[in-house]
């Protein structure tokens, strides 16, 4: 056999375990404000993995060092629209001491591949590369324009990945009307004859705000009613306390009712602690998507102990479920009080879609076809993804990231946890199922 016809043999799920470990050991720490490393390195190793087999990705940098790479694959039919499949290479920031092995490393243990950005959302974008890198090897095109977006800056808003690239550059996804990326197509074992996969169809909204409360500076020595810290810390108080109603969206009627049929019993929503009670590691996940969520996530005020400031600030991570933003906003306004001020430093729509058509018709029969008791059902994320900024095209997001999964893994625990990991088979599984989703889209 020649050198070419082994290159060509090489299958996808072969390789993605050296690609998530080699994108892990890339440091593309996410804090925010362009202090970090950057995805330029990241981004170049995704276009020379994409190079390497003849395809054309190009790299587009919206800031110094903050880059994303892009890359359209002809279709067998190209008056069919196009699919996207995104993911971003950026992460949150972790502290090495606190992992059992380095965050950095990609390291290989108890079969898993361990790292920051295993699950979010390294794990993808090397099942991503490997499948794609298997089909052009062996000269398979997919059925339609498959277009490739590996991002910058999601786990910051996207404002210097997906957001540039629909503003600046919308023609890279001319013709794209779907698509794929993180958070969705895990596993959930119900039981041995069951085992239910998440595809996310809906995303909350966010609001990240300021909250500012101003009040006279004078000497901490004086009896002082007018402390901004004072008025600031109760009105925190509040918002961290309050539990927001439970709200049954259309996709946690659908999900209720699929997992209902699952577990052979009818689950009320009104009764939503007895049916997160069933739900194991992903409790956390689905219960965040119930209701409207508020938390305080930093204080400022002061410069001096015996100076009582004229200012005290609070920031907010608030979201909101789809459909509700006007009834949040109000709630907040009511418990934050006249006295405080509130504005978004960071806003951004909520999502909510079907789960019906031939693209979910296509993600069941890829999960079928590997493990014959998947059953894939429609759920909310509680957070976002750069599928905010693809819906601004009017392009249909799912998220759809196949991993079988042991059931005992708190995977849902390790986005932005501690101790990232995923499991080398998973990996595995993930390839064979999107190269059979691709085939069948």
């Amino acid at each position: 056999m020649s050198e070419q016809d082994t290159t060509r043999s090489i299958k996808g799920e072969d390789e993605v375990v050296d690609l998530c470990r080699e994108l892990i050991r890339i440091d593309t720490s996410n804090y925010g404000d362009h202090s970090g490393p950057g995805e330029r390195k990241a981004a170049e190793y995704v276009a020379e993995k994409l190079a390497e087999v003849g395809l054309e990705p190009q790299i587009f940098e919206s800031h110094s060092g903050r880059a994303s790479t892009v890359v359209r694959i002809e279709g067998e039919d190209r008056s069919r629209p196009g699919l996207l499949i995104h993911g971003h290479t950026d992460v949150v920031p972790a502290n090495a001491q606190d992992w059992t092995h380095h965050p950095f490393s990609g390291e290989i243990a108890d079969g898993c591949v361990w790292g920051r950005g295993a699950v979010d959302m390294k794990d993808m974008d090397a099942m991503t590369l490997a499948v794609v890198r298997e089909r052009v090897r062996a000269g398979r095109k997919p059925p339609r324009d498959l277009v490739l977006a590996f991002l910058a800056d999601e786990e910051a808003g996207g404002t210097f990945g997906a957001k540039h690239l629909v503003t600046k550059h919308p023609d890279l996804f001319e013709g794209v009307t779907e698509a794929i990326g993180e958070v969705g197509g895990f596993s959930f074992t119900v039981n041995e004859k069951l085992r239910l996969y998440l595809v996310e169809t809906a995303q909350k909204g966010m609001h990240w705000m300021k909250l500012t409360v101003d009040g006279t500076a004078g000497h901490g020595s004086m009896i002082h009613k007018d402390n901004a810290i004072t008025e600031l810390s109760e009105a925190v108080g509040r918002l961290g306390r309050h539990k927001f109603p439970v709200r049954v969206t259309k996709t946690l009627r659908h999900f209720l009712d699929e997992l209902g049929d699952a577990l052979g019993t009818e689950l009320d929503p009104e009764n939503m602690d007895a049916t997160l009670a069933k739900l194991g590691g992903i409790a956390k996940l689905i219960g965040a998507s119930l209701q409207n969520t508020a938390n305080p996530t930093q204080l400022g005020a002061g410069y001096k102990v015996n100076v009582i400031p004229g200012q005290a600030t609070a920031h907010v991570d608030a979201r909101y479920l789809p459909g509700y933003e006007e009834e949040f906003l109000a709630d907040l306004d009511r418990i934050l009080g006249p006295h405080v001020k509130r504005e978004d430093v960071h806003a951004d729509k909520a999502l909510e879609t079907t789960f019906d058509g031939a693209l979910v018709d296509a993600m069941q029969t890829a999960l079928v076809a590997e493990d014959p008791i998947a059953r894939a059902v429609p759920y909310m994320l509680s957070a976002g993804t750069d599928a905010k900024s693809f819906d601004d095209l009017g392009i249909r997001c799912f998220g759809f990231a196949p991993l079988k999964l042991p059931p005992e893994l708190d995977f849902a625990g390790m986005f932005h946890g501690v101790d990232e990991r995923v499991p080398v088979d998973a990996l595995k599984f993930g390839v064979r199922v999107l190269d059979r989703f691709i085939e069948a889209s």
